[in-house]
């Protein structure tokens, strides 16, 4: 226990924080060719407090309550990452809106996400929706950050320690907790190019959060 506790410092601690959303550089790629998904979860308070026009207003609707929602599901390379894939992009259907209704917190978050990383993934539009859900669905959020309770303050190791410990199989290396501005950001976990589990991606654990303590604002 105490070698993979001292892992778990080691990983969040080293690298500097990430420059980028997501980890390394963007380049447009081939659909279907990456090696591994991101899986990110983003603290839903976190953005809703943010000013300015870009925020989602259908999210960050009074009442909703939302804690971690999907951002993303985004193929990865071992270094860097695709991203706008096709210069025709397929519209998603009403069928495929659905499918991701049941985890995205907008339909419009959805169809951003299937124009920029969805197009990557070689999935036509339900396909990649089914994927991020169940990608979403192979993740248990630790009870103690369901949002359902008052603003906390957490050291990001802590917070990585929880989903470990939370999810079986799931180790440190094996994803990142991001910051910004002294709040918690997101948490992104890697999965393996098929869904069947977690896979390590030391280039997006590089980007963990290196603030000792960050705020989780309550879910409004």
């Amino acid at each position: 226990m105490r070698a993979r506790a001292a892992c778990l410092a080691a990983l969040l601690l080293s690298g500097p924080a990430a420059a980028q959303d997501y980890g390394g550089f963007a380049r447009r790629g081939t659909p279907g060719e990456f090696d591994f998904y991101v899986l990110a979860l983003s603290w839903s308070p976190t953005y809703c407090a943010g000013a300015g026009e870009r925020r989602d207003d259908v999210q960050c609707a009074p009442g909703r309550g939302l804690g971690f929602v999907v951002h993303g599901l985004w193929p990865q390379y071992s270094r860097g990452y695709p991203e706008n894939c096709s210069a025709v992009v397929r519209a998603p259907t009403r069928q495929a809106i659905e499918v991701a209704g049941q985890v995205y917190p907008s339909e419009g978050l959805a169809r951003y996400e299937w124009r920029k990383h969805g197009t990557c993934s070689g999935l036509d539009p339900t396909a990649y929706f089914t994927a991020a859900r169940d990608a979403r669905l192979a993740v248990t959020i630790p009870d103690t950050l369901k949002g359902g309770g008052p603003a906390q303050t957490l050291a990001p190791i802590e917070i990585a320690r929880q989903f470990v410990a939370a999810n079986r199989g799931l180790r440190p290396d094996m994803m990142a907790v991001t910051c910004t501005r002294g709040q918690l950001q997101e948490v992104r976990i890697c999965f393996g190019k098929d869904l069947k589990g977690f896979t390590p991606c030391p280039e997006v654990a590089r980007g963990n959060c290196r603030a000792p303590e960050i705020t989780l604002d309550a879910a409004r």
